[in-house]
């Protein structure tokens, strides 16, 4: 707790004065003192501690990314593009882009150190739950990125999951969540009768996590809950780097297309 400012203040109050006024003066003026030290210290701490996490979600990201895509043995040209579609939606600078193929790199190695890595995130993205199920979703679409998940992907996103806290039933509906959103994305590309169709109402459903018998109330509640857990200044002020502002806005965009949807379907 600051206090040196009030005690001088006081002092140096005493002391033009010679009063108890200017002391109760002297204690003020050094009380607004220390506050703005405080606040500034604040500040530098806050942002100190948004640059670590920023640091620590992108090292996780992809060196996780290349543990997955090599827990089969070898890396696909699927997966590959997969970590390439990354980096460009985060508009990578040369040097960034280098960086995040290293760490891509990394987790490819057979001394790689998954729960090391794990750990540096979750210290730092401690209580930040958002972005642990954004980092949650990404390596989620690594493990499906060729095709299907094996069983050496399911046990590290298991793993993954267990490290960092986040239930297993949540990694299900996000897996739910991700097959349906690739459906749609895929369907409004190439089927113009998809938004009308039965498959594109499920699949609402589907991006928002709840069953077509909720109430309206309980679609209004997630579609809420999801939109603030993916918004992209809520996300980047936990340490989200600014980079990956939009995948978090294409997620935006899927939900409220859904929730549109499903509204729609309700009138």
């Amino acid at each position: 707790m600051n206090w040196w400012g009030k005690l001088l203040g006081g002092a140096l109050g005493y002391a033009l004065s010679e009063s108890l006024l200017g002391v109760t003066i002297g204690v003020i003026v050094g009380h607004l003192f220390d506050r703005s030290i405080q606040l500034r210290r604040s500040k530098h701490s806050d942002r100190s501690s948004r640059v670590r996490t920023q640091a620590a979600f992108f090292a996780a990201t992809f060196s996780v990314m290349g543990h997955i895509s090599k827990a089969d043995g070898h890396v696909s040209p699927e997966e590959i593009k997969l970590a390439e579609q990354v980096m460009k939606q985060m508009r990578l600078s040369k040097e960034q882009r280098i960086s995040a193929i290293g760490y891509f790199n990394q987790g490819k190695q057979e001394d790689f150190n998954l729960d090391e890595i794990l750990q540096n995130f979750r210290q730092e993205c401690n209580r930040k739950t958002a972005l642990i199920q954004m980092f949650v979703e990404i390596q989620l679409q690594a493990a499906y990125a060729d095709g299907s998940k094996n069983i050496r992907e399911e046990q590290i996103l298991q793993h993954i999951c267990g490290f960092l806290g986040y239930p297993k039933v949540l990694l299900a509906q996000l897996e739910s969540m991700l097959f349906a959103s690739k459906r749609s994305r895929q369907s409004y590309r190439t089927n113009a009768s998809y938004a009308s169709s039965t498959t594109a109402l499920e699949d609402a459903y589907k991006i928002i996590g709840v069953r077509n018998s909720a109430s309206d109330a309980e679609v209004k509640k997630a579609y809420r809950r999801l939109m603030s857990q993916h918004h992209p200044d809520k996300l980047i002020s936990k340490g989200l780097p600014e980079e990956m502002i939009e995948i978090a806005t294409n997620k935006t965009q899927e939900i409220q297309k859904a929730y549109d949807l499903i509204s729609e379907h309700r009138k």
